[in-house]
């Protein structure tokens, strides 16, 4: 019997080595688990270390200045009263229309003003450069006289700021006939009536501010914007003068724009 139980025994201690065996084998493997997730963490650590931090606040530098100009601009649009249309609407405009106040006033989506004014710089400023003086801009309202003037000096366009001569884009055999206009840009469809009929018999393309009331017919560009209020239409001819500039390669960037917002706006009191 004392043989049997000294055999249990020894089963029993082989049982107990077995184990411990295995435990240290976890032990070792579990430590290698860990020692691995460790450099993986050195590793992580030190890819963050070689990261130029640098780089990165400039880059969200960056991102604050074009929020920053974004904002700046919308301001500006809204101070000149841009975007106050009128209490009427026509059809052509509807899409245009953010809302209407409570005052029955329609009021003009800017984002799209801001759209179509680039837009329409991008497409003036082929012309520009193909020769400016056959670029025509008109206006008979005394509020779009001193902007068109400005934005013609600034491009070395032709400005027609007072009555407009019947047969200047059609008729070849009267003295003010103006040979080979590129294109026209006008600040309002009805008072500039005449010029917009003759462009569209003479085939050229017209871009033009373009109110709540005003109807699309012969104009190719519209930009949706107020075309009575002084101030808008400084800021329209403005804005479009320093964006061809920029699309010329004139200027590299906005801020070397030589002109002001002021030398762009009417004199004239109300």
């Amino acid at each position: 019997m004392a043989k049997k139980k000294k055999k249990i025994d020894s089963n029993e201690d082989s049982e107990v080595e077995k184990e411990n065996i295995n435990t240290s084998d976890l032990e070792k493997e579990f430590q290698k688990e860990f020692e691995e997730d460790f450099e993986d963490e050195l590793d992580l650590e030190e890819e963050l270390n070689l990261l130029d931090t640098d780089d990165m606040d400039a880059d969200v530098g960056e991102i604050e200045k074009i929020v920053d100009k974004d904002e700046e601009k919308k301001q500006l649009y809204l101070s000149c009263g841009i975007h106050i249309g009128t209490k009427l609407l026509s059809g052509d405009a509807r899409r245009f229309i953010y809302r209407q106040t409570n005052y029955g006033l329609y009021v003009i989506d800017l984002t799209q003003t801001d759209e179509r004014l680039l837009t329409a710089a991008k497409f003036l400023s082929k012309y520009v450069e193909e020769g400016s003086d056959k670029v025509i801009v008109s206006s008979v309202r005394r509020y779009g006289k001193e902007p068109v003037k400005q934005f013609c000096k600034v491009l070395g366009c032709r400005a027609i700021t007072e009555r407009f001569i019947p047969g200047s884009l059609t008729n070849p055999m009267i003295d003010d006939y103006i040979k080979d206009a590129s294109v026209v840009v006008i600040v309002d469809p009805h008072a500039d009536k005449v010029i917009l009929r003759e462009a569209k018999l003479a085939r050229i393309p017209v871009v033009s501010l373009f109110d709540t009331d005003d109807i699309l017919d012969g104009i190719d560009l519209a930009i949706p914007a107020n075309n009575r209020g002084k101030k808008a239409l400084g800021l329209a001819f403005w804005f479009m003068a320093r964006q061809i500039l920029l699309e010329l390669g004139k200027i590299s960037s906005e801020d070397d724009f030589p002109y002001t917002l002021e030398e762009f706006t009417s004199k004239i009191v109300p």
